[in-house]
């Protein structure tokens, strides 16, 4: 939203500076984004005066001037046609910097004639395209700033142009009107009358306006008269200065005269050339598949249920967005129709997106307008058409009623400082909101139809906090519920988290964070059901919930090798979705381990990142987070894990803690992801709890006598997994069995096809009496036992 200053002082009293206001519609919430000053790039020059000019003498088309200045008399070429004895002119000095040509002068010879300096053209003080000449001034004394000069003379060269940003909750605010009532709350000025005019109609409108039954909820009101007689031409000079000066060009005096209510009062208004009009206005909705050139010049093919308005013959607005080209006013325009309605707001947002339209009036229309305006606006309108123009008005036609959004709430003065931390006085709580518009009666503050975002008591409040400067809001500490120490505030799950994440991150990995959407087709390749589908997602990248971290880690890791980052260590703590329940949602710990474990050693060899790299993360986490270090592996694995290198490790059949392994081919393929990848994935949530809610450790269990080790080999089948033979060596003896650990495998010479021998070294620990060789071997026997059970193997001699 762009204002001019002089604008802004049509509305406010005030002789605050740009600068102050600036700061005081930041602090309001209307956050100034940037600010324009022309006399900033205009501060150096000054005026002069020519006193001869004489030819040039190696140049037909340049003159020698002497020039008048602050400084005394100075030369300087010109190039000019206009450059002559006694004009006032604009002068450029050296080390002045010119923005229209970009350069900063210095003393120059110009064809073997030195030239102290320039004087400029209004293109080269960027004042207009105008370069044909320099700029000659009628009045103005020798040394005079220039822009003093602009600031008594022509000040819309010099008017100040503030942008502010807009939040959706402030329509009132995209009117310099309601930016004036926000600047004289705070104190910045006063707010001035609002304008008034009362045109009486001399005649009835030949047109008239009809709103279809079915279109009444979203067409409340359509106020339309006609102007006859009018002349169309350019508007006058001060209102096509502001409107330049907000990046608007103006067209003619009718239509820039409904551009300036759209920014001066939030208030769009159209005109019709009613002579192209062909009988009377109806608003509708459409079928389906009509088509109308808008004013922009292009086509537009509407939707069904978009509402328009046409005449008897065809669709010639887009109600509340864009008029029709056809029916647009021109220079030729003698009789015009006014149009002022008030819309739904949903239904203009819902046909401009459909259309792809972004306009002025669309942006104002679908935030909402001040509905108790429209018929000032249309008399303020037809006033200022016949001041501009000419013409004679008819009488108001109207359509439909003004809707009634009258509603009021009380103003509990005590609870700014229950919702704010701040206290402000009643009094100054009640005249905040009566500066703002608001009318007390009583403790009762009735809301004013320009602010539709003030819905109930709460919104009282945050209006005079806002007024009154939340800077001012001094930070307490909250008072404690108990006193003594204080309860830890994580809950298990939370310390949970924050030991998996320094866990995993103490291991070499670096930590992502992800979307929690991903696309369809990798929800899909990835376990997702419909249920992770989005309603109304952001984009087609970012339509499902995902049910895995895995999708997210390996888009880091395939941006990652992109910029040419190969070997690569990244996790992540977060929730996935396997619905969309709240019981169907859980946090996961992945992590993933991309291309080699570290550079090339000093022989230029290095080895590739393998499955027992994530066997082993995976247990130093489930070690961390407390769970038993004797699991089951489980091999039914999902699709995106290499079948043959990969396993489940759970707490019996059911209770699955994690995974690990390495991934899939078409898993990495389809990540574009370059060598091998190994991953896991543990269940924070799946992990028991300790009985124990202590935190003292348990006594530490060492024993003073010494411990026996025994190796046994072991000839089984080649597809008998080392892992189940070790479970059944450690179940042989529970108590005296400490250590089971795998150090050979030899597969082939004399075992014959399909077999394989498994060594294994026993470690007996004795707690009460050191063992007698007749305790090993009964022992041993009882290793050999359950292994040959378990395995289908025997001892091998």
């Amino acid at each position: 939203m762009k204002f001019t200053l002089s604008w802004l002082k049509d509305h406010l009293d005030t002789t605050a500076s740009v600068d102050e206001i600036a700061e005081a519609l930041t602090d309001l919430g209307l956050e100034v984004e940037d600010i324009i000053n022309p006399a900033e790039r205009l501060g150096a020059f000054t005026l002069a005066k020519v006193t001869s000019a004489s030819q040039h003498p190696d140049a037909d088309r340049l003159r020698v001037c002497t020039v008048a200045t602050d400084e005394g008399d100075k030369q300087i070429v010109c190039g000019a046609p206009n450059a002559r004895e006694g004009i006032t002119v604009v002068l450029a000095k050296p080390g002045d910097y010119v923005p229209g040509i970009d350069v900063t002068l210095s003393v120059g010879k110009i064809r073997g004639v030195e030239s102290h300096g320039m004087m400029a053209s209004e293109r080269e003080l960027e004042l207009s395209d105008e370069h044909n000449g320099i700029i000659e001034l009628p009045s103005g004394e020798i040394g005079q700033k220039f822009t003093d000069w602009l600031a008594e003379n022509d000040p819309a060269k010099v008017d100040p142009v503030i942008d502010i940003a807009i939040t959706p909750n402030r329509q009132d605010a995209l009117g310099v009107r309601g930016i004036a009532r926000d600047l004289a709350a705070r104190g910045i000025g006063t707010l001035k009358p609002a304008p008034e005019a009362k045109v009486e109609g001399s005649f009835d409108s030949p047109i008239t306006v009809t709103i279809d039954e079915d279109t009444r909820d979203d067409a409340h009101v359509f106020m339309g008269r006609l102007i006859r007689g009018v002349k169309n031409g350019p508007s006058p000079r001060w209102l096509q200065d502001r409107l330049r000066a907000i990046g608007l060009r103006p067209i003619s005096a009718l239509v820039d005269i409904t551009n300036f209510f759209t920014y001066d009062q939030n208030r769009p208004l159209h005109v019709f050339d009613a002579d192209k009009v062909n009988g009377n206005l109806r608003v509708h909705r459409t079928k389906g598949g009509e088509t109308l050139v808008g004013l922009d010049e292009k086509e537009y093919t509407f939707p069904e249920g978009a509402v328009v308005i046409s005449d008897d013959h065809e669709i010639e607005s887009i109600a509340g967005i864009m008029g029709g080209l056809r029916t647009g006013c021109t220079e030729e325009t003698v009789n015009v129709f006014l149009e002022a309605a008030v819309w739904d707001t949903i239904q203009i947002a819902k046909t401009g997106r459909a259309l792809k339209i972004n306009s002025d009036a669309r942006y104002r229309n679908e935030r909402g307008i001040d509905p108790q305006f429209n018929a000032p606006a249309i008399e303020l309108a037809t006033r200022m058409i016949l001041d501009f123009c000419g013409g004679e008005a008819s009488h108001v036609v109207t359509a439909g009623e003004v809707p009634d959004t009258s509603r009021a709430y009380k103003l509990d003065t005590d609870r700014v400082v229950s919702l704010v931390g701040m206290e402000i006085p009643a009094d100054e709580q009640r005249a905040t909101l009566e500066a703002l518009g608001f009318v007390m009666d009583g403790d009762m503050a009735r809301v004013p139809s320009w602010r539709p975002d003030v819905q109930g008591p709460a919104d009282l409040v945050e209006e005079v906090a806002r007024v009154a400067s939340l800077t001012k809001l001094v930070g307490k500490p909250l008072a404690r519920v108990e006193t003594g120490v204080p309860k830890p505030v994580l809950t298990p799950m939370q310390k949970r988290e924050g030991i998996a994440r320094r866990t995993v991150a103490a291991l070499g990995y670096n930590e992502c964070v992800t979307y929690s959407f991903i696309d369809e087709a990798n929800a899909a390749a990835y376990g997702g059901v419909d249920a992770n589908r989005l309603e109304n997602p952001i984009s087609s990248e970012m339509s499902h919930m995902r049910p895995s971290l895995l999708p997210g880690l390996l888009a880091a890791a395939a941006r990652n090798q992109a910029r040419g980052f190969m070997d690569l260590a990244l996790f992540e703590v977060g929730p996935v979705f396997h619905g969309a329940e709240p019981d169907e949602q859980e946090t996961l710990v992945t992590g993933i381990l991309v291309g080699h474990t570290g550079p090339k050693d000093r022989f230029g060899a290095r080895r590739p990142v393998d499955t027992f790299d994530a066997k082993a993360d995976i247990e130093a986490v489930l070690s961390a987070l407390g769970a038993p270090a004797k699991l089951m592996h489980l091999r039914d694995m999902n699709a995106w894990w290499h079948p043959g290198r990969s396993a489940k490790l759970s707490l019996g059949p059911k209770n699955v803690l994690g995974a690990f392994g390495e991934l899939h081919p078409k898993a990495i393929e389809a990540a574009d992801v370059k060598g091998p990848v190994v991953a896991f994935a543990v269940h924070i949530g799946k992990i028991p709890f300790p009985k124990n809610k202590g935190a003292t450790r348990a006594a530490l269990g060492a024993s003073d006598l010494q411990s026996v080790e025994r190796d046994f080999a072991f000839v089984v089948d080649a597809d008998v997994e080392a892992v189940n033979l070790v479970n059944a060596a450690q179940g042989a003896d529970k108590v005296l069995i400490d250590e089971v650990r795998v150090f050979d495998e030899f597969i082939g010479g004399s075992l014959g096809e399909g077999k394989k021998s498994l060594a294994i070294t026993v470690r007996l620990q004795p707690r009460d009496a050191t063992l007698t060789e007749k305790d090993i071997e009964a022992v041993s026997a009882r290793i050999v036992q359950k292994v040959e059970k378990a395995t289908g193997g025997m001892l091998r001699g």
